[in-house]
């Protein structure tokens, strides 16, 4: 099996290195987005000017939005740019330091293990992934899935991660040369609609809110919900990775940023609705239906301010074995599990 995986490890390796979990296809843009809220206004900022990948069109990015649009992120002393960054720029950012911290989930475990520098250092939210299918389709299950075209946002991306996790636990092989199952990607998420539409492919792995919207529509039948699927509900779709180099120059620097994010998640835990209004009218994520926003939002696991307890570094670090021990049962990770689980995963004291 290990042998089988090679090639498609090779694809993933090169091509999710520095991309993040809950993003769609971005390219760069010199265009930063710069903190004007009125806390910040007031803020003598410890750290600087920084830039966080933010403008990605996620749902699931909300601790992102609200973290910038409260001045969660001023408060701890950050003059936060949000950008969208290319391949290349997160690739340098991250390993120069000047890119500190980026969201992403179990993707960038085989790019770790290739040596990207980078520790997970704390879980962010669950869910935010859907596959959709025509609603007069024939598949309901994963099994259905054999000799199937699967449409995804980017070879190595987290809809394509999940897709072949979920693929290989059922025993279908997800590495192309096996035929058993394609992918094609789609650099924009309404363009891989239209294909599913069009039935140029036969399922379509989607990021919220573009999967809930379609099907609240009835414009599609949804047979994968990464919230509520057995193996992965009630576990990180994201983490929070830092920078080695600025965890090593700077932890209070790391511990700073969590703390904002923490904020962040305690607020939207809080106020879904409130946060919901800061996504749409700031225009971070595109959906009407304020409605299916707020139910969305709220399916993600926001943790109230309470669950930050001293549990919460150990239920991280459980997650991170977990998605570790799966990886490798597949064959994309090739070092002991264990050990890299331990090596990939750093505890910051994060303070009050």
């Amino acid at each position: 099996m290990v042998n089988m995986k090679k090639k498609i490890c090779a694809m993933i390796i090169a091509a999710v290195a520095v991309m993040t979990s809950c993003s769609v296809s971005e390219s760069s843009d010199s265009g930063a987005k710069k903190d004007t809220s009125p806390k910040a206004e007031k803020t003598d900022y410890k750290y600087g000017s920084i830039d966080i990948p933010g403008k990605d069109g996620a749902l699931c990015g909300a601790p992102i939005y609200v973290a910038y649009e409260n001045g969660y992120f001023a408060e701890e002393g950050f003059d936060v740019n949000l950008i969208s960054t290319d391949f290349e720029a997160r690739k340098i950012g991250l390993n120069n330091g000047s890119i500190p911290i980026v969201n992403g989930d179990f993707q960038f475990f085989p790019s770790i293990e290739n040596g990207i520098k980078v520790k997970v250092v704390d879980g962010l939210h669950e869910g935010c992934i859907k596959f959709a299918v025509r609603p007069d389709s024939d598949i309901s299950t994963v099994e259905d899935l054999k000799g199937k075209k699967i449409g995804v946002d980017e070879i190595g991306g987290t809809p394509h991660q999940v897709a072949s996790l979920w693929l290989e636990n059922a025993g279908i092989s997800a590495d192309p040369a096996d035929g058993e199952v394609s992918f094609l990607p789609y650099s924009d998420g309404n363009l891989e609609f239209e294909a599913l539409a069009k039935g140029e492919i036969d399922v379509a792995a989607l990021w919220d809110p573009l999967g809930s919207i379609h099907e609240k529509a009835g414009d599609v039948k949804i047979i994968f919900d990464l919230g509520k699927d057995p193996y992965f509900e009630n576990h990180f779709c994201c983490f929070l990775y830092a920078s080695e180099k600025v965890l090593e120059e700077d932890p209070e620097k790391v511990a700073a940023l969590l703390r904002a994010y923490r904020k962040a998640q305690e607020w939207i835990y809080a106020n879904p609705e409130d946060a919901v209004d800061l996504i749409v009218d700031g225009k971070y994520a595109s959906i009407e239906d304020r409605e299916l926003a707020v139910n969305l939002i709220k399916s993600y696991g926001y943790p109230a301010a309470e669950e930050h307890d001293e549990n919460w570094d150990a239920h991280v670090e459980e997650d991170v074995k977990y998605f570790v021990d799966g990886l490798a049962k597949i064959g994309y990770l090739e070092s002991d599990p264990e050990q890299f689980a331990k090596d990939i995963y750093q505890k910051v004291e994060v303070g009050e």
